[in-house]
């Protein structure tokens, strides 16, 4: 985890002249400014739709922006995902760290944290809890509903947004306004996911175009304009060019989560609920479209412990920086290792498979 952070506003302090054009509309003023200033925006995910989410947020001024992304740069980012380059992917740089990175030298006013993980049940009440919005970037019907879930219980924004091939949405989700992500789309087996960007593949200004009308939402929620807030769900396919637009539906009656009165409920007794979920082992996580699989081990090791243990296997490539370390091999797999125990296995979807590769991590290879 980074969580390293440049200086932030203070109440009192001039608003910057960088600002001049956004205050000039009237909608924001400086009022509104200065409410950007004091929000804190949380991005999940931080690949084609959350890099360009988080710099409109930074160039906007938000004053404390928190991204959280459990992946690295590759050179196939770098088709769509703004805030990466040549360099990041060479170094497989964790994309959260490569973003603030670049985010920093956008706008060194503001404070932004970058946390490398996988946002699960363990960790997402401590990111979410002091945000007053929460921006989708994530690859994942299962985080999403998760974070729906968790921003729901909170009382927080929650704005969603997907994209795959030239297709994408988006739609801002109010607790006790609207209904919550769960009731629009189910649970993660009905909504499933048949195609991702590996299969369909992306088209770049289709992220740019969903992730404007995310940020857009935002800006006016976090400015004081909750009432322009657009109160639709959102769908657009830019190369055919067709637009369609739905009203979102009242909170559910039914649904544990967005029923009138369950924001009422204490935040504690949740978050507890939820610690009592954690497990010290998570099962294999087979991540849809990217032909690779995350497991957690059981017992995390540093990384000098996991670079001397795979440089005892044969024929492995290894790429370290201070982040990660990457072990390549000739028929195409590959491993990611991060100090928190958490592994990318790239090169199948077989979990029984990583699991496998994973051991190279602990044991030796015999030698006769």
């Amino acid at each position: 985890m980074d969580a390293s952070a440049t200086r932030g506003h203070s109440e009192d302090k001039p608003i910057s002249e960088r600002y001049s054009r956004q205050i000039a509309f009237a909608p924001i003023g400086e009022r509104g400014q200065k409410r950007l200033a004091s929000a804190t925006v949380l991005i999940v995910g931080c690949g084609a739709l959350g890099a360009s989410l988080a710099q409109h947020m930074v160039r906007a001024g938000v004053g404390r922006v928190i991204i959280a992304d459990r992946d690295y740069v590759e050179p196939s980012n770098l088709q769509r995902q703004v805030l990466f380059d040549e360099s990041d992917a060479r170094a497989a740089l964790p994309k959260a760290a490569a973003a603030a990175e670049k985010l920093r030298r956008i706008n060194s006013e503001i404070h932004i944290e970058a946390h490398v993980m996988h946002v699960g049940i363990d960790n997402v009440w401590r990111l979410t809890e002091d945000a007053d919005l929460v921006l989708d970037g994530t690859d994942n019907t299962g985080t999403r509903l998760l974070l729906s879930d968790v921003c729901f219980q909170l009382g927080i924004p929650f704005v969603y947004g997907g994209v795959v091939g030239s297709r994408g949405m988006s739609a801002l989700l109010l607790p006790d306004t609207t209904a919550c992500l769960r009731c629009l789309i189910g649970n993660e087996d009905a909504a499933g996911e048949t195609e991702g960007c590996d299969t369909a593949g992306v088209l770049s200004p289709v992220v740019e175009f969903v992730a404007s009308l995310q940020a857009v939402e935002a800006l006016k929620w976090l400015s004081g304009n909750g009432a322009e807030v657009r109160k639709s769900w959102l769908s657009a396919d830019l190369w055919s060019f067709g637009v369609t637009e739905a009203a979102l539906p009242n909170p559910s009656p039914g649904c544990l989560h967005c029923a009138p009165g369950r924001l009422r409920r204490r935040c504690d007794e949740r978050k507890e609920q939820s610690a009592s979920m954690t497990r010290y082992y998570t099962p294999p996580i087979v991540l849809c479209g990217r032909n690779s699989v995350q497991v957690t081990l059981e017992a995390p090791l540093s990384t000098d412990q996991a670079e001397a243990a795979l440089k005892a296997n044969p024929a492995a490539k290894l790429t370290r920086n201070r982040y990660l370390l990457k072990a390549e091999w000739e028929n195409g797999e590959s491993l990611v290792y991060f100090p928190d125990g958490r592994v990318l296995v790239q090169g199948t979807t077989d979990a029984d498979r990583a699991l496998a590769l994973c051991k190279r991590l602990y044991h030796q290879p015999s030698r006769t």
